[in-house]
């Protein structure tokens, strides 16, 4: 058998049909620790951007903020829960109040103390967040291991402190129930003029047309008699 040069076999013309291997480019792809780091550091940046108003001025931003995570959300879940008649849903917003209302009571009195801690309104907003996800369980986890023990343990002395604070609050208002129904005859004056401020704020243009009607009214009626 001839062997065939390879000067020649070079030579032949290649088929329309073969196929030709794949060309890799290099790719520089986010996996290489260079364009990794880059990233890092560009999410950072962005991050400290964003969080920067919560950590120069938190109370300008966590207080209303830890203000619409701890009451307003959880009063428009807590209506849902009753509208729903879920019982589940029920037990879960009673935990969160009970656990919500015994913070905000130690809050009240250490109020001044706790003003002092750095991040305290991070620290409270992490708090409040614990307490209603329903992945953590906060609320639950703190009524059963702390507030249900407490409250279990000195149950009558406290019914003898809350009886005795309903008496003394049903005693005031039945001596006092001329004041305090002029007092609510007057709250609901004032109700009532500063909503009817506020529409006339609003829509003024209403206002005129209102005030406009009755004089076209006396024109045509007086037109009308001549």
């Amino acid at each position: 058998m001839n062997k065939v040069p390879l000067f020649r076999i070079l030579a032949l013309p290649l088929p329309l049909s073969l196929p030709f291997p794949e060309i890799c480019y290099p790719s520089f792809s986010v996996s290489s620790p260079s364009n990794h780091f880059k990233l890092s550091v560009s999410v950072l940046r962005s991050m400290q951007v964003g969080l920067r108003p919560f950590l120069v001025a938190p109370n300008l931003f966590l207080r209303p903020a830890c203000c619409s995570i701890g009451l307003a959300l959880p009063v428009y879940s807590t209506f849902k829960a009753i509208e729903g008649n879920d019982p589940y849903q029920q037990q879960r917003w009673l935990l969160y109040w009970a656990a919500y209302g015994s913070f905000s009571a130690a809050e009240m009195f250490t109020e001044k103390l706790l003003s002092w801690i750095p991040f305290y309104y991070h620290i409270k907003f992490a708090f409040l967040l614990w307490l209603q996800l329903p992945t953590l369980n906060g609320a639950r986890q703190l009524y059963c291991n702390h507030l249900r023990p407490f409250l279990l343990k000195h149950q009558a002395r406290m019914d003898v402190i809350v009886e005795f604070v309903y008496g003394v609050m049903n005693k005031v208002i039945s001596d006092h129930q001329t004041e305090l129904q002029l007092a609510r005859a007057l709250a609901v004056k004032f109700l009532m003029t500063g909503t009817q401020m506020i529409r006339d704020l609003i829509h003024p243009v209403r206002r005129k047309c209102n005030r406009i009607e009755p004089q076209k009214r006396q024109v045509q009626d007086s037109e009308s008699e001549d």
